[in-house]
Formats: C-alpha cells, structure tokens, sequence
C-alpha cells in the first residue's frame, strides 16, 4: 500500500465493461508517467471496442485503437498499489480485492458517455468531457508535472 502523498508505482483502473472510462484513464496515465507507473485498465463485465474513444483520444495525440476490454478475471497480474474505479460496480468488485490484498481503493464517480443523445457531436462532446475530466484528476491525483521546456 503506498503512503499517504506517496506516487502509487501500480494503478489499475476500473469501470463497468473496460470499453471507455477505464481504458482512457490507463491511457492518458501511461502517456503522463512512461516507465514511471505501472497502468493497466479492467472491466466488470466483457465489453465491446469503442470508436469514440478511439476518435477523443487521437484528438490529443494518444492512440487507443489497439485496447482490447478485459475483465477482472482476465487480469493476470496483482498487487497494484491503487485501484482507481470509476463505475458503482466496478468499485463494488475492486473492494472485494481489499478482502485478499493490500490496495487501496478509490471512487472517482465518472459520467458514461455512452448514455449521450443526439448528434455525432454533441457525443463526441461527452467522451470528451470525461477524457479531460480523467485527465485532470490522474494529473492532481499522481502529482504531474509538466517536463521542462526547453
């Protein structure tokens, strides 16, 4: 478990079906800490590839096309220092982790853009609100910085 202020070295995020919110908070927090944490992204339930996700991600220079949803018990790795869900059920799952494991658990309640109507770009917005809501909070919470420029 890592100490209070300390940067986690192994962060799992979760949400309902690994389809959007999880696999954009593991790609956003890769690309912020290459080689610095150890990110990996599980569902619930088995989901499908999300197109959207794919076309808000590449907005901002990160490719997701190459996600494929897992869930929990597909995992084949343990001790993460930090769970991070993002979806009732998937924090329901993750503190069953705590049972057995030394991880702390945390719930960031995140909106599901897949509950969005209407055009391709008032969707479009959505998966965009949530990305750069993760964004923000991967940044506070792992204690970002940007590199010096230069």
């Amino acid at each position: 478990m890592a100490e209070p202020g300390m940067r986690p070295t192994a962060v799992l995020f979760a949400c309902g079906m690994n389809a959007v919110r999880s696999p954009m908070a593991a790609t956003i927090a890769r690309h912020l800490f290459p080689n610095q944490i150890y990110v990996r992204s599980a569902g619930v339930r088995q989901g499908e590839p999300d197109p959207f996700v794919d076309a808000v991600m590449a907005e901002i220079g990160m490719d997701t096309s190459k996600h494929r949803p897992k869930t929990f018990e597909e995992l084949q790795e343990s001790g993460f220092d930090l769970v991070v869900t993002l979806a009732p059920e998937a924090h329901h799952k993750a503190l069953e982790l705590t049972r057995t494991e030394s991880v702390d658990v945390e719930y960031w309640p995140t909106m599901d853009p897949t509950l969005a109507t209407g055009s391709r770009e008032q969707i479009l917005n959505s998966y965009r609100a949530v990305r750069d809501q993760l964004m923000a909070r991967i940044k506070k919470r792992l204690g970002w910085n940007p590199p010096p420029s230069g």
